[in-house]
Order: structure tokens, then C-alpha cells, then sequence
């Protein structure tokens, strides 16, 4: 393919203007070479990734210096940890395992460890059990571990007492440990984006996946173009995502050869940061819906990913992740403004999570709405996901504050909006225990 000058000036702009730049490079491991029912061998095996955690960061500096693109966190994923904990499941080896793994990361210089997962659809294994009942206390101990619990699957059902579970440990987390964790249906297996990645069953054993971004490069593609029909807005869209997808292949094929291992995927998703000029919500706004919340939103979110998608699939083959729109409200310095307006609530977010992939993201909930309230509210959007057979996920922070009120947590987490939850008694229905059978639509995969 042939690139025109113009084209080429266009990026050269998108980089030192526009904010355009790779969120993620992962590093993505086979860690069940570790298993044992030994637990000091379990650790000392984990040791020895300290080596290419090194390489791994040593190889993105070159690339990023090489290419002159930024990339900014540098991350790792790992087998869940599950499945390391199934032939001796004891609390005490998780959190040793959690901590000599932080402390890898600190010592190397990687951002993130992810894959401190579990599996646990239709049923709790003991492994998946023993990490339920410590993911509180590993990840306040700890700075660079995240995980999720893939709580469902339109294939299994969704499995309520886990959620229960992992509810119950999110509301002892304090609000930087939470933003590590998530409870998701349908996980992909090469996710680079924190806090569901992790190294799936069926790939190689080791392999770089990447996670693209560019919102304000749509966003200023779209001001530029001042598009008068959807089919012309949708061809602005297109060309940008290709040009963005582009851009992360070629980071991640430069990765994948400085370290000789295998090139994943690239994740087509649309991330925003707390950086002016880096929002999802900005590229809604400059579409024509004035504030994100109001009519028309949902709809333009869903022109905005099959855009993004189609454009995005163009450009790479190794399409993989979650590929697909984030609105996490904190990281999003607009979303978390439309929150504390009171345009943007929890019922618009669940109606947007049918047209995107992150569900309720990063949204501040309060401690007194209690336990069985925010469960209910996590089974709306998981059984959101297993019927429409997509991923989807939730990221709660529960804090010691009111509606309206915000929690900085610094960094690219943002600011974190406290949201509205209704009043609504729904403990009868809470309490009931066992899992969702599977919808109707898995009959459909035969």
C-alpha cells in the first residue's frame, strides 16, 4: 500500500498534536510452567520471569525511541492465577504470589501484572476460590496486580454466587486496589488492556499484544472534515481508526522482533485518558449530541465503534482484545463532567454498554447503597453481555462519599464521580443463590 505525503504529514500531526500514542504493549506469558503443589517451587519458577520482564521494557524503550511514538504503559500478562493455585489452593501462597510479582514489576519497570484471574461460570473451583477469598487483601498490599473474575459466558451461564463474592471482597478494597479489578462475561483470551488481561488457554507461550488508542485524533479528523451526512462522518471515522491500527501494528511487530517472540493482536479499542483532548465523550460531543447522556448518544457510540471496527480490521489481520469503546467515566475528563451534571447516569451507561464493550467503567459508588444493590446493578450489565453474547464487564470504586461527590486517584484514573444509585429494595431477589441458566442464543452455536 502507497502512502501520499499528505498522508504521511497527517500522521506525523496526529503524533505531535493530537495526542495519538500506543496505551499498551503486552508482553503476554504462559506462566503454568509454575504449577506445583509445592508452593516455594510455585515462586521460585515465577522468579525467573524477572529476566524478560527486563528484556520486554529494555525492547519497548528502543521501539518508542526508534519510532518516536509514545507508549505508555508497559504491561504484562500472565496465565490466571487460578489454575497456578489448583494443586495446593492456600491464601497464604496467593499472596506471596501476588507480592513477589509486584515487586517483580517495580524492579523492572512494568506499569502493570495482569492475569490475577479466575474462571468461574457455572461453578468455584478451589483455585478460583482461594483467589476470591484473598483478592482484597493482595491487591491493598500490592501497587502493579490487577485481575478480573470472569463471572459468565453466553456458553455457561452467569454464576451469581461468585459475583456475590467478588462484591463482597470489592467493598474491602480501597479505591486504588478496586480500579485493578473487574468482574466480566465472555473474556477474551488476549486481552492487553488492564484489568482483563491475561494469557488464555490456545495461544503460544509467549506473545505481544497491543492496545491502540486516538480518540482526540478522531475527534480533530471529524472537526476538520465537517461531515454533512452519516455516510460521510462514517468515512472520516474509518480512515482515521485505519491510520491509528496501523500505527499499532507496526509498534508491535518492532516489539516482537527485538524480543523473538510471536506477534498477537492488536486491540481496536478506543481508550480516553484524563489528558485534554484524549476523550471518547469529546468525539460524541463533536458529532452533534451536546452532552453525552442526551438522545442520539447510544446511537452515535454505535456508529462511532463499526467505524472504528471496520476501519480497524483494515489495517491489521491480528485484530484481537476487546476491540471496541471504552467509557470509563473517571479516566474520561468529559464523562466524569456529565456525570456531576447529572446528564450521564448509571441507566445511560447500561444502555451505551449494548453498543460498546466496557460496560459501567470506573464509576465511584457509595458504601451505603450496601452490598446487595450494587451486585444487582453488576447482573444488569453482565446479563447484558451473556444475551448479547459480548464481552462486558464491570469497574466500581466504592467510596466513603455522597452522589455528586468525587475521589481524585491521580494519574490516568482520574478523578472518580461518585453516581446515583436508585432506592430500589431488591434484596429478595438478590439473596436467591445458584447461577443464570444460559440463554436461549447458545443454541444457536449448536
Amino acid at each position: 500500500m502507497r502512502y501520499s505525503p499528505e498522508e504521511i504529514l497527517e500522521v506525523v500531526n496526529m503524533l505531535t498534536r493530537e495526542d495519538l500514542d500506543i496505551r499498551s504493549v503486552t508482553l503476554s506469558i504462559n506462566t503454568l510452567f509454575a504449577s506445583s503443589h509445592d508452593g516455594r517451587v510455585v515462586l521460585d519458577r515465577l522468579s525467573t520471569l524477572e529476566r524478560i520482564m527486563s528484556r520486554f521494557v529494555e525492547a519497548v524503550y528502543l521501539v518508542q525511541e526508534k519510532l518516536g511514538v509514545r507508549i505508555v504503559t508497559k504491561r504484562i500478562a500472565i496465565s490466571p492465577v487460578q489454575y497456578l493455585l489448583e494443586p495446593n489452593p492456600r491464601e497464604e501462597l496467593v499472596v506471596e504470589v501476588g507480592k513477589l510479582l509486584d515487586e517483580m514489576a517495580k524492579g523492572t519497570g512494568v506499569d502493570y501484572v495482569g492475569g490475577f484471574s479466575a474462571y468461574a461460570e457455572r461453578g468455584t473451583s478451589r483455585g478460583a476460590q482461594v483467589l476470591l477469598n484473598s483478592l482484597a487483601e493482595v491487591l491493598n498490599s500490592t501497587e502493579r496486580i490487577s485481575g478480573a473474575l470472569n463471572a459468565g459466558s453466553t456458553q455457561s451461564g452467569l454464576n451469581v454466587d461468585a459475583v456475590k463474592q467478588f462484591v463482597s471482597q470489592l467493598f474491602q478494597m480501597s479505591p486504588k486496589a478496586s480500579s485493578r479489578t473487574a468482574v466480566i462475561v465472555n473474556s477474551p483470551q488476549d486481552s492487553p488492556f488492564i484489568p482483563s488481561a491475561h494469557h488464555g488457554p490456545g495461544m503460544p507461550n509467549a506473545s505481544v499484544n497491543i492496545a491502540v488508542s486516538g480518540p482526540g485524533v478522531i475527534a480533530e479528523a471529524i472537526r476538520r472534515s465537517k461531515p454533512f451526512t452519516f455516510q460521510e462522518l462514517y468515512e472520516v471515522v474509518k480512515r482515521a481508526a485505519f491510520k491509528v491500527t496501523r500505527l499499532g501494528e507496526l509498534v508491535g511487530r518492532a516489539v516482537s522482533e527485538e524480543l523473538g517472540v510471536n506477534m498477537g493482536a492488536v486491540d481496536l479499542s478506543l481508550a480516553p485518558s484524563p489528558t485534554v483532548g484524549d476523550s471518547v465523550a469529546e468525539i460524541l460531543e463533536t458529532m452533534g449530541i451536546s452532552r453525552v447522556g442526551g438522545p442520539g448518544s447510544v446511537a452515535a457510540l454505535a456508529l462511532l465503534m463499526d467505524a472504528v471496527k471496520k476501519g480497524g480490521s483494515m489495517a491489521t489481520n491480528l485484530v484481537g482484545g476487546l476491540s471496541s469503546a471504552f467509557i470509563p467515566v473517571s479516566e474520561d475528563p468529559i464523562m466524569a463532567n456529565r456525570v456531576r451534571e447529572g446528564y450521564l447516569e448509571l441507566s445511560d451507561l447500561l444502555a451505551m454498554s449494548a453498543v460498546c464493550n466496557s460496560g459501567i467503567d470506573m464509576v465511584g459508588v457509595s458504601k451505603r447503597v450496601g452490598h446487595e444493590r450494587i451486585t444487582a446493578l453488576i447482573l444488569d450489565v453482565l446479563t447484558m453481555g451473556i444475551v448479547l453474547n459480548k464481552i462486558l464487564g464491570v469497574r466500581l470504586i466504592p467510596l466513603e462519599a455522597g452522589p455528586g461527590e468525587e475521589v481524585d486517584l491521580g494519574g490516568l484514573l482520574g478523578k472518580v464521580v461518585v453516581a446515583d444509585v436508585k432506592e430500589v429494595e431488591v434484596s429478595q431477589f438478590v439473596r436467591m443463590g445458584g447461577f443464570l441458566p444460559t440463554p436461549i442464543k447458545r443454541l444457536e452455536t449448536g
